[in-house]
């Protein structure tokens, strides 16, 4: 994967001075190439861009449209991945036959050593989490990037032959992908999303299939066994499928049994108990079991995935864990913004619980969140824009144990104040953080101060 002598004196155009632009275009200077930096907005200031970089990085940058005769010049260009491919001056460059790159293709071909890709619709970020996690506890060289929030392309030069590159990849970085070759790629699911981008499923599911499109059979892909649209998918691989499963045994793969995940490989091993796990519900088991089977393929011993996976907290802002008061646990699930993730929230508690929610109104509606309390649900504390409008559908479901409070401050003391040892107190506010906090990072961080200091 040595980086191609191709860069060096080539003309390569970036698109895109967010984080990831930033980032290619430090890579390309590091690689001796002419770079030009494009940036469709016309009220940014060449000074504000030049303020990103060092001073020895060298580009000419282009504020608007691309002119024809510089498009003439160039011989390839790097989208950063909020860049959809159909934009007009995209697919004139296509035509023109310059190859268009996303940010992995760029790290993946001036990078060295091994790949982990892992992608789908969700519970990526656990699960590179939780794998990055793993191979932190067994190799030496080890970076995490990707959509993660870490560019893959800040990293690439200080990778070395043994290091070991553990990527979040969206379905729009896996558009502009060439040659990019994980040793174990993982699709974790695919559910409808993005689809003013992809327009249909079966688009969407294309794409993210082209993770594994390089592969070979010495290489291995994830696969969740559940998912119908990958056991389709499965079928016209390259790669060594391996399968993950919730629902069932399997003669080859990772899956749960009654409490207890369970590898067959050859051999079988139990690798924990559910209840070992500080990841709660079943969407983290399922992340769990997908992280094993990715560490299993590059070769980490199962003492040292049983070990890390045991002591893994949850991602936060996802039903993590807080503390524990007078026999009361406290989980922050402040990223459950619409009321499908705060369901999984509910869903995932184990204990009588009481909820916090109410937030920003996105015209959402919260019938289905209402119902999926049933009788694990004890009482729902209410906040925010929403307040009301939760508080009529609690009302219309027949759901009674409902307060208001004008601060998430009262809502932490109102919880304490009802609990009892044994329950649960859950923030997942089914809503946006917005009008009464910037975002959800903050409510979040708020509620975990507010708890400690119970």
């Amino acid at each position: 994967m040595d980086s191609e002598k191709g860069l060096s004196g080539k003309t390569v155009l970036v698109v895109g001075t967010g984080i990831s632009g930033i980032a290619a275009v430090n890579l390309l200077a590091t690689q001796s190439a002419n770079i030009i930096l494009l940036d469709g907005n016309t009220e940014l200031s060449p000074e504000t861009v030049a303020a990103k970089f060092s001073e020895d990085i060298h580009y000419d940058l282009i504020l608007g449209d691309l002119p024809d005769q510089v498009m003439d010049r160039i011989d390839l260009a790097v989208l950063s991945p909020g860049v959809p491919t159909d934009l007009p001056f995209v697919v004139r460059m296509q035509e023109a036959g310059i190859p268009i790159w996303g940010e992995i293709e760029l790290a993946y071909v001036c990078g060295k050593g091994k790949v982990v890709a892992i992608t789908g619709t969700n519970g990526k970020t656990t699960t590179t989490a939780l794998t990055g996690e793993i191979m932190k506890a067994y190799y030496d060289s080890v970076f995490v990037v990707g959509n993660i929030g870490l560019p893959y392309t800040q990293y690439a030069m200080q990778m070395c032959d043994d290091t070991v590159t553990v990527a979040e990849v969206s379905s729009f970085q896996l558009e502009t992908i060439h040659k990019f070759c994980p040793q174990v790629s993982a699709i974790l699911n695919i559910t409808p999303d993005h689809l003013n981008r992809h327009h249909t499923m079966e688009c969407y599911t294309e794409t993210k299939a082209r993770v594994a499109m390089n592969q070979t059979k010495e290489q291995m892909c994830v696969l969740n066994y559940e998912d119908e649209r990958l056991q389709q998918v499965a079928k016209n691989m390259s790669a060594d499928v391996f399968w993950f499963s919730s629902a069932r045994e399997l003669e080859r793969g990772i899956f749960l049994r009654g409490e207890e995940i369970v590898c067959r490989d050859g051999e079988e091993i139990t690798l924990c108990n559910m209840h070992d796990l500080k990841l709660l519900g079943m969407h983290n088991y399922e992340n769990v079991m997908a992280a094993a089977a990715i560490a299993h393929g590059m070769n980490v011993p199962w003492d040292v995935i049983r070990k890390v996976v045991c002591e893994f907290q949850a991602v936060p802002h996802r039903i993590e864990f807080v503390k524990e008061v007078n026999g009361v646990k406290y989980y922050n699930d402040s990223k459950g913004t619409n009321p499908d993730a705060a369901i999984k929230a509910v869903e995932a508690m184990v204990r009588p619980t009481i909820v916090i929610g109410g937030g920003y109104d996105k015209e959402s509606v919260y019938d289905e969140w209402i119902a999926s309390f049933g009788t694990k649900v004890k009482s729902l504390v209410l906040l925010g824009q929403t307040a009301d409008k939760i508080a009529e559908a609690a009302a219309k479901a027949g759901f009674t144990a409902v307060t208001k409070v004008d601060s998430l401050e009262e809502a932490v003391a109102e919880c304490a104040r009802q609990a009892q040892d044994g329950d649960a107190v859950l923030l997942s506010p089914a809503c946006a953080s917005w009008g009464m906090f910037k975002n959800f990072e903050e409510r979040g961080d708020l509620f975990k101060e507010y708890v400690k200091k119970l």
